[in-house]
C-alpha cells in the first residue's frame, strides 16, 4: 500500500515538473512611463518610478496565474546593470531580447504606461495647491468629482527572433466624488511629501489612483495569461546522441553474460543491446583487405549491471550467444 502511494506521488511530481518546464520562461522589464511623466509629478509632487512599482505587481499578478515561469527580479536587475541599459531602453524590444538573451529566459515582457490619472472636475474654493489626489499644498476644502484612468501596454518578446508574439493592454478605472480638504507638507504615499514610492503599501493600495493601478495590472495579467498559450513552449534540446557500441560477449557460460564494454562506453542498466555474430566476411579479391562483415542477429542482452570496463545482462532470444559474439545498439 505504502509503495503504490508512493508510485503515485511520484508519477503527480514527475508530470507537475513536465508541465512547468512546458510554460514560457519570461521576465519582466520595467515599464516606460515617459508619456505620463508630467501626470506622475503632478500626483506625487515630484518624479516616482512608476515602471519599476508597475512591473512589480505584474510579477506578482503573473506569479498568481501560473501560466509563466518567472525569473527572480534581482537577476534582471544585475543584468541590466551589467549591460548599462538606461531607462530609455525599457520598452525597447531589440533590448529586452538582448536582455533575455543574458538571462537565458524564453520570452520578456516590455510595454508603456500610456494613462496615469485624470482629474475631471473639481468644484470648490481655498487654498493654492489641492488636488484630488494628494493633500499636497496648503489648505482648501472643495468637492472631488473625478474618474481616474491606468492604462497599461505589454508585449511579449522572443529572444531569439525579437519577434513580438503578443501585445495586450490593461485598463483600470475608478469613480469617485466627495470632499477633499487640504494640508501642508504630507502625502498618503510616501513620507511627508519626500518619501519614495511602494505601490505593494496599503496606504497607495487604497487611495484612488492606487485602486486604478490595482485594476489596471489585474486586467494586464489576465490578458497576459490567456496570451501565454499562443506563445511558442520552449524548445526542447535533443537527447545527446549516443556513441557508437561495438562490445564484444567476454563470457556466456551462465544465465548472466558478461560484456567487455561497461559505463565508460555507455553502458547503462536497462540498455538492452543486439547480439550479432559474423557469418562471413568479404574481402578485396586484389588485396585481401576486408570490406565488410555479413552478420546476424543471435538476441539482445539486457544490461542488469555495469562497471567502468564491464557489464552483465541476461539473453533474450531464440539463438546461443557465445564468446566473441558482437553487441551493438539497436
Amino acid at each position: 500500500m505504502f509503495k503504490s502511494c508512493a508510485v503515485i506521488l511520484l508519477g503527480i511530481a514527475v508530470t507537475a515538473l513536465s508541465a512547468n518546464a512546458q510554460k514560457p520562461k519570461v521576465t519582466v522589464m520595467d515599464f516606460g512611463y515617459a508619456t505620463v511623466k508630467t501626470s506622475v509629478a503632478a500626483i506625487f509632487g515630484t518624479d516616482q518610478d512608476i515602471g519599476k512599482g508597475i512591473s512589480d505587481l505584474l510579477v506578482t499578478q503573473l506569479l498568481n496565474g501560473g501560466q509563466y515561469r518567472l525569473i527572480e527580479r534581482s537577476a534582471l536587475d544585475r543584468i541590466i546593470k551589467e549591460q548599462n541599459f538606461s531607462n530609455s531602453d525599457r520598452a525597447d524590444a531589440a533590448t529586452a531580447a538582448k536582455i533575455g538573451g543574458v538571462l537565458g529566459v524564453d520570452d520578456i515582457i516590455v510595454g508603456d504606461i500610456t494613462t496615469f490619472g485624470n482629474d475631471d472636475k473639481h468644484i470648490g474654493a481655498g487654498g493654492g495647491g489641492g488636488t484630488w489626489y494628494g493633500r499636497g499644498g496648503v489648505g482648501g476644502l472643495g468637492i472631488n468629482k473625478n474618474k481616474t484612468i491606468v492604462e497599461i501596454t505589454a508585449r511579449i518578446v522572443n529572444v531569439n527572433t525579437g519577434e513580438i508574439l503578443a501585445s495586450v493592454t490593461g485598463h483600470g478605472e475608478v469613480e469617485k466624488k466627495g470632499l477633499a480638504a487640504g494640508g501642508a507638507g504630507s502625502s498618503w504615499w510616501g513620507k511627508g511629501g519626500g518619501g519614495g514610492l511602494d505601490m505593494s503599501s496599503s496606504n497607495f493600495k487604497e487611495s484612488q489612483i492606487g485602486k486604478a493601478v490595482t485594476a489596471a495590472v489585474t486586467d494586464l495579467a489576465t490578458n497576459l495569461n490567456a496570451r501565454a498559450t499562443a506563445v511558442p513552449p520552449p524548445a526542447v534540446a535533443p537527447a545527446p546522441a549516443l556513441p557508437p557500441l561495438d562490445g564484444l560477449i567476454a563470457d556466456a557460460s551462465s544465465a548472466d553474460i558478461v560484456l567487455n564494454v561497461g559505463a565508460s562506453s555507455g553502458v547503462k542498466v536497462g540498455d538492452v543491446l543486439a547480439i550479432k555474430r559474423v557469418d562471413r566476411v568479404i574481402k578485396d579479391p586484389a588485396t585481401g583487405k576486408p570490406l565488410r562483415s555479413i552478420e546476424f542477429t543471435v538476441g539482445t542482452v539486457t544490461i542488469t549491471t555495469a562497471d567502468a570496463g564491464s557489464s552483465v545482462g541476461t539473453f533474450s532470444g531464440t539463438g546461443k550467444p557465445q564468446v566473441g559474439d558482437h553487441v551493438k545498439r539497436q
